[in-house]
C-alpha cells in the first residue's frame, strides 16, 4: 500500500512538472483514466478532480476553446478576455456521447471576469468547466438522490469567484416524474478530513422550477454544481413563512421573559429542601436555553458563518431540546410519585440524581455524535415553494440543526415520541386519580372549573402538547404547524411551589 502512495505520488509530481507540455491527447488519457474503478477513498477522488482542473488550466491548445469528453466527463476551456461580455453553453450545441439525452445550460454573466480584472491586468483569462454525468466522484455520507446524476462545474483561474451580483444560471431539463420530490440547487462543499469528501450545500443558490421538466438555478459563485432531489409529500407555502416565523419569535421572547422570571423569583426564595420547586426551575433553565439557542440557530444560518459555529449551535439547539424533553419525563414521574406514592417517597438525593439524568444522558447523546459523525449537525436546508402565475420556485431557508435523516428520526423524533408517550400515560392516570378522588364527593362547580385548570396545567407542565409534530404529514400539515408553533413557542410551565 505505501508502494502505491509513493508511486501516485511520484506520477503527480512529474505530471506537475510536465503540465506546461501538456497536449489535449493526454488530457483525454487522464480523464479516461479518472473513469476507471480505484481507490474508494474521498481524498484520492478529491485529488484526481484538483489535478484535473490544474491541467486544463495549464494545457496548450490552438484556438480560444477546447472541448474533451469521454463517457461520463466532459471538459471545456475557454481563453477569455478583460472585455469579457458573457457567455451562454448548451450541451444541445456541444458535443455529446449518445448516452447524454437531456440538455443542460449554463449562462455566465460580463462581472465574471471584474474582480480578476481590476487586480492585475492580464492579457488572458482561463474559464473551465467539467461536467459529470456520474456522482461517483462525489458521494456524500448520506448518498445523496442528484437530478439526472449531473454535476456541472466551472473555476475561472486559480482565484475562487464569490459572492457575485448578477448569478450564474444553470438550467437543468428531465423528464422524470417527480411529484413527490423537493428539488434544491446545491454545490459541493468539499469535507475538512481524509475521511469525509464532502457534502452538499445550498449557500448562495436560490431554486426555481419554470416548468414541470426544468429546473432553474442561480448561483453567485463559481465551484461544482447539481439538483439535490429530496423525498417531501408535503411542501410549505413561503406566504406562511412570516406569520410562522412572528408567531416563533413573539412566543420564545415571552417564554424567555417568562422563564427568567421564574428562576429570578427560585433565587430570590429558595428552598432547599422543596424538591418540586427544584425540578420545575430545570425545566424552566432548560426552556430558556431551548428558546435562545432555537432564535440564534435560524439567524446565524442565514449569515455566513463559519461551518465549526453553525455545528457547535446546532449541537446545543440538540442538547438543550433532548434536556428540555428529559425534563418534562422528570416532571411526569414525579407527578406519579406524588400521586401514587404518598407515603415513603422520600430519595436520597433525589434532585441530584435527576439532574444527572436530565442534564448528563443528553450530553453524552451528544458528545457521542459529535465524537463519531460530526456532520451530522450543520446547515438545514428548510424549502418553501411558491406558485406564480407561470411557474413554481422554492426558497431555501436554512437553519442549523441536525442535518442527519436517521439521527433526527431517532434521537430526536424517536427520542420526544417516548417523552411524550410516558407524559400521555402518567397525565391519563392522573386524570384517572384525579376523577376517583372527586367521585366520592359532590363537587361545587367552582372545584370543577379548579379541577379542568389543573388538567390544562398538567398538559403543559408535561409536554403533551409536542406530540403534534407527529402530524406533519399531509393535510394535517398546516394545521399542526400553527398549532404547534403557537401551544409550544408560548411554552410556559407554573411557578415553582411555595410550600
Amino acid at each position: 500500500m505505501d508502494l502505491c502512495r509513493v508511486l501516485f505520488f511520484s506520477l503527480g509530481f512529474l505530471t506537475c512538472l510536465g503540465k506546461m507540455a501538456m497536449t489535449p491527447k493526454d488530457l483525454l488519457f487522464f480523464m479516461e483514466t479518472m473513469e476507471q474503478p480505484r481507490s474508494r477513498k474521498p481524498s484520492v477522488r478529491t485529488g484526481h478532480i484538483h489535478q484535473l482542473e490544474q491541467l486544463l488550466l495549464n494545457v496548450s491548445f490552438p484556438g480560444h476553446n477546447l472541448t474533451l469528453q469521454t463517457r461520463t466527463i466532459q471538459s471545456l476551456v475557454f481563453k477569455l478576455a478583460c472585455n469579457f461580455t458573457g457567455l451562454s453553453l448548451s450541451s444541445a450545441a456541444l458535443e455529446q456521447g449518445p448516452q447524454l439525452q437531456a440538455l443542460h445550460t449554463m449562462q455566465f454573466p460580463a462581472e465574471l471576469t471584474w474582480d480578476a480584472c481590476s487586480r492585475t491586468r492580464l492579457a488572458e483569462l482561463r474559464l473551465i468547466c467539467i461536467y459529470f454525468f456520474t456522482n461517483k466522484f462525489f458521494q456524500d455520507d448520506s448518498n445523496s438522490s442528484l437530478l439526472n446524476n449531473y454535476i456541472l462545474g466551472a473555476q475561472l483561474g486559480h482565484r475562487p469567484v464569490n459572492n457575485l451580483r448578477d448569478p450564474v444560471n444553470i438550467s437543468i431539463w428531465h423528464n422524470q416524474s417527480l411529484e413527490f420530490y423537493t428539488l434544491t440547487c446545491v454545490f459541493w462543499k468539499e469535507g475538512d478530513s481524509q475521511h469525509s469528501q464532502g457534502g452538499w450545500s445550498p449557500e448562495g443558490c436560490r431554486t426555481e422550477q419554470p416548468s414541470p421538466s426544468q429546473v432553474l438555478c442561480h448561483c453567485n459563485h463559481l465551484t461544482y454544481f447539481a439538483v439535490l432531489m429530496q423525498l417531501s409529500p408535503a411542501q410549505l407555502p413561503t406566504e406562511l413563512q412570516a406569520p410562522l416565523e412572528y408567531i416563533s419569535l413573539v412566543g420564545c421572547s415571552v417564554s424567555i421573559l417568562a422563564s427568567l422570571l421564574v428562576i429570578l423569583l427560585y433565587i430570590h426564595d429558595r428552598k432547599q429542601s422543596d424538591s418540586i420547586a427544584s425540578i420545575h426551575v430545570n425545566l424552566h433553565v432548560s426552556v430558556l436555553l431551548l428558546n435562545v439557542t432555537f432564535l440564534l440557530s435560524s439567524t446565524l444560518a442565514v449569515a455566513p458563518v463559519p461551518g465549526v459555529a453553525c455545528t457547535a449551535l446546532a449541537a446545543t439547539l440538540h442538547y438543550t431540546l433532548l434536556s428540555c424533553l428529559t425534563w418534562m419525563a422528570m416532571e411526569g414521574f414525579n407527578l406519579y410519585l406524588l400521586l401514587g406514592r404518598v407515603y415513603n417517597i422520600y430519595i436520597h438525593h433525589y434532585v441530584l440524581k435527576l439532574c444527572a439524568l436530565g442534564w448528563g444522558v443528553p450530553a453524552l447523546l451528544v458528545l457521542l455524535l459529535l465524537t463519531v459523525k460530526s456532520s451530522v449537525y450543520g446547515p438545514c436546508t428548510i424549502p418553501l415553494v411558491h406558485n406564480q402565475e407561470n411557474h413554481t420556485g422554492f426558497q431555501n431557508v436554512s437553519m442549523c440543526w441536525v442535518c442527519s435523516p436517521v439521527v433526527h428520526s431517532v434521537l430526536v423524533m424517536g427520542y420526544g415520541g417516548l417523552m411524550s408517550l410516558f407524559n400521555l400515560v402518567v397525565l391519563a392516570w392522573a386524570l384517572w386519580a384525579l376523577r376517583r378522588l372527586r367521585a366520592g364527593q359532590k363537587a361545587p362547580r367552582t372545584q370543577a372549573c379548579r379541577d379542568t385548570v389543573t388538567v390544562l396545567g398538567l398538559t403543559v407542565l408535561l409536554g403533551t402538547t409536542w406530540a403534534l409534530a407527529f402530524f406533519s404529514f399531509g393535510i394535517f400539515l398546516l394545521p399542526q404547524l400553527f398549532l404547534f408553533t403557537i401551544s409550544n413557542s408560548f411554552y410556559e410551565v407554573p411557578l415553582p411551589s411555595r410550600g
